[in-house]
């Protein structure tokens, strides 16, 4: 067991080493021996958990999924806004986000990764709205797997803007406005009157998970 429990945290060590790696330099310019430097593990340590850099961006990109999880909500439509403000408080924070997004946006990564993350996070959306749909929260004239397509697109080019304009110091602002003009074409009067979209939610979502995981330990 505490042979089992070494090796995830040395895995867990490489993956973030890696993030940071290609968060800063970019696929292409990451080196192994970069990511061993960072991590602090021999290269026999590296390649019994990843085989290549691509397989090393692969596993971060991934973490991404596991990474943003949220509490989980009556309301879906509340539950797909806290993902994203979520990701956008996190991804400021935390290289394994953010470089999660650039190997999924970079030039020639669809060729190398077939899109990344985001097909994954287009289905992820769709499957959120497809839920809010069935509970009546949204508005009969919405298609869930064309939202899904937008809210992706829009959400991405919020960080993608902020990232260039500010160093995505205002990306929780940017990525709440994108869900306050969007929301409201699609969520039911009632819906969208209880809906929490402020730009501070990512930070007190994430608060409230962390003090969900801690609950257990304390009981």
């Amino acid at each position: 067991m505490a042979r089992q429990e070494r090796a995830v945290r040395t895995r867990r060590a490489i993956l973030e080493a890696a993030a940071a790696v290609f968060d800063e330099r970019g696929y292409e310019a990451a080196t192994i021996s970069d990511i061993l430097s960072r991590a602090g593990v021999t290269k026999g340590a590296l390649y019994f958990h990843f085989s290549s850099k691509q397989e090393l961006a692969q596993g971060v990109l991934d973490e991404q999924f596991g990474e943003a999880g949220v509490p989980p909500r009556a309301s879906k439509l509340q539950e797909l806004v806290d993902v994203a403000l979520v990701l956008a408080y996190r991804m400021k924070r935390e290289p394994m986000l953010s470089a999660g997004a650039r190997l999924s946006l970079g030039p020639d990564m669809r060729e190398i990764f077939g899109g990344g993350s985001v097909p994954g996070w287009i289905e992820f959306t769709e499957q959120l709205l497809v839920q809010a749909k069935e509970q009546g929260e949204l508005l009969p004239h919405v298609d869930p797997a064309e939202t899904a397509w937008i809210i992706s697109a829009c959400w991405t080019g919020a960080q993608v803007y902020s990232q260039t304009l500010t160093d995505r110091d205002d990306i929780e602002f940017r990525v709440a406005g994108v869900y306050q003009h969007i929301v409201p074409s699609i969520a039911t009067p009632a819906v969208l009157a209880r809906l929490d979209i402020a730009p501070d939610r990512g930070a007190r979502v994430v608060a409230e998970a962390e003090q969900l995981r801690a609950e257990p330990a304390l009981s």
